[in-house]
């Protein structure tokens, strides 16, 4: 099979072949790790269970590395289940082979296989993340991705005195598996978690937690980078710290313009880089608390959630007299779970750093339009498979999702195989729609309840060079986290309601719009995008809320080769993983 061990030579050989393919830039080095998955006995919520695992560390160990330089990462299955790793917010310039997403890029890696990823850093430099790419894995199996500036250069902004990976994510009580798998059967909507962590810590306010709470020691007058990654599988956070402000300097691994502000609303996903100054505001006191809490936008009567606030602690140490006094101060400041007007002035705000060392390309001219439908849909249950109750699914069907009214379904053998070898005939349809089409059931769309969707493996061509503009239109009662692989994008317009192509563009910021890979499309409103398609490959496009990937919130783009060697994809690495 395609993970078994290859000589070390050989290895090498793969190696040194990559690596003068890619041109690294001068300076650059190869970075070499080894992730082991493994079975693991966590204790959380009182609670002990066993979790996949990197390592045996929850989360998984952090990657570091240098803008430009090439990360090779041994992944060697000792679990249960078949698993992928995704490199997320990485272009992997020509090397779709490494990206990760089970049946888009890849197979899955085989229990007692292995797989060797190549993963090209190129324009990334801050924080990014790795996390599992198959069914709900990520929960526990994901970590940070630190690339500092290259030798002789140094961060738009003064050098942090310390930098601190902050994790957010969700605990389950329950096997995440057999989250999954009821969900499945039952065709109903996602258990939520039973808490929010911050660095796999629930928290002091939760049972048990108390003395594993996460903590940070701070001196007074320093600076700190928190590098914050919303790893969670369901829920956007609210994150402040009580009695300071956060100056967000970075988001997917690309700077911005430096934003003080009280709080930050970060979507599963998305990363960003926060100086935290260690300034004392609340008199004596050393203790302050570092707090993330859900922020939804469902309805809160209807749909369970979970309703719930992390909590770390940022404690002074520097001071004979900065002890603790009482417990840790509460930031005030952290939005309601339901406050949307707080979460859009928050994300409104932010902009390109836009100088001579990391300037700013917005494409002005569009070669193409796509407009996407984001909707919650439903589907039939199969009456002839007895193991399909959809007990709790709307209407006796089960929960499904669609982009455009298609909701995506992964084929049996991966897309980037499929394409590569021509064969695709069968494996997908290249007739993803530019347009919202209709496909209404007169049976079943009787205004009461979702709609009806179809199922496809309907993927969009692009030709090398074009300039792809996406405008997400929202259908739904929620926030979605819109992300691509293989590109960041320019996100130059948002609005609330329906998308007026007549009017929205000329409110679109082509000066200095945020560039990420993780976008936040409102509910009910849209958000438009622009980037440019050269990067020859296969490229997954989905929602972050893993629930909604399952159901089919995704699609693929396929970027053909260009005419020169260098834009041209990478050839197939022998050692990929077989169906």
């Amino acid at each position: 099979m395609g993970t078994a061990k290859l000589p070390a030579l050989l290895w090498l050989l793969a190696g040194v072949v990559l690596a003068l393919a890619v041109n690294p830039a001068h300076g650059a080095k190869t970075r070499h790790y080894d992730f082991f998955i493994t079975e693991t006995n966590y204790t959380r919520l009182c609670h002990e269970k066993s979790i996949l695992t990197v390592n045996g560390q929850f989360p998984g160990p952090t990657i570091y590395a240098r803008k430009g330089d090439l990360v090779i990462v041994n992944v060697h299955n000792n679990g249960n289940k078949n698993i992928t790793i995704h490199w997320h917010g990485v272009d992997q310039p020509r090397n779709p082979w490494s990206d990760g997403p089970e049946f888009i890029t890849q197979c899955p890696i085989r229990p007692g296989g292995n797989f060797t990823y190549q993963v090209i850093l190129s324009e990334e430099e801050g924080t990014l993340w790795w996390h599992a790419h198959s069914d709900f894995d990520r929960a526990t199996v994901h970590g940070a991705i630190v690339i500092h500036p290259k030798r002789g250069t140094t961060f738009p902004f003064k050098k942090p005195d310390k930098e601190i990976p902050v994790i957010l994510g969700e605990w389950w009580n329950d096997d995440i598996e057999h989250v999954l798998d009821k969900a499945q059967l039952l065709g109903g909507d996602v258990d939520p978690s039973n808490a929010n962590t911050i660095n796999a810590q629930p928290g002091d306010m939760f049972p048990c937690s108390r003395d594993d709470t996460f903590k940070v020691a701070v001196q007074q007058g320093n600076t700190y980078l928190l590098r914050i990654i919303n790893a969670g599988l369901t829920n956007d956070m609210f994150f402040a710290i009580a009695g300071h402000r956060l100056t967000v300097v970075g988001i997917d691994a690309r700077y911005t313009k430096p934003l003080t502000v009280d709080y930050i609303m970060i979507a599963p996903g998305q990363t960003m880089d926060v100086l935290l100054e260690a300034k004392r505001t609340l008199g004596s006191n050393s203790r302050y608390y570092m707090a993330a809490r859900t922020f939804i936008t469902l309805p809160l009567d209807t749909i369970p959630f979970n309703n719930s606030t992390a909590t770390a602690i940022v404690e002074y140490t520097d001071s004979a007299t900065a002890r603790p006094v009482g417990p840790p101060k509460f930031p005030i400041q952290l939005p309601a779970i339901k406050d949307e007007n707080a979460a859009m002035a928050f994300i409104t705000q932010l902009r390109s750093l836009g100088n001579q060392e990391h300037p700013v390309h917005v494409p002005t001219h569009v070669d193409e339009h796509m407009l996407i439908n984001i909707d919650i849909n439903v589907l039939p249950c199969d009456p002839t498979n007895m193991a399909e109750k959809c007990k709790e699914g709307p209407q006796g069907n089960r929960f499904a999702a669609s982009l455009n009214n298609v909701s995506f379904q992964s084929p049996a053998i991966d897309v980037l195989d499929a394409y590569y070898y021509s064969s695709g005939h069968g494996v997908y349809e290249e007739d993803f729609p530019n347009k919202p089409t209709a496909f209404v059931d007169p049976l079943v769309n009787n205004g009461s309840g979702p709609l009806m969707t179809k199922r496809g493996t309907k993927v969009k061509v692009l030709e090398y060079g074009t300039v792809v503009e996406v405008v997400f239109h929202d259908l739904s009662s929620e926030n979605h986290p819109m992300h691509l692989h293989g590109f960041a994008f320019y996100v130059v317009g948002r609005g609330n309601g329906t998308f007026d192509e007549s009017r929205d563009p000329a409110t679109y910021n082509l000066v200095d719009p945020p560039f990420q890979n993780t976008v936040s499309v409102p509910r009910s409103g849209w958000a438009a995008i622009r980037f440019r398609a050269d990067n020859p490959g296969v490229w997954f496009m989905h929602c972050h809320f893993d629930r909604h990937v399952v159901w089919g919130m995704d699609t693929v783009f396929i970027v053909k080769d260009g005419k020169t060697p260098q834009a041209q994809m990478l050839r197939r690495p022998p050692n990929m993983p077989q169906c």
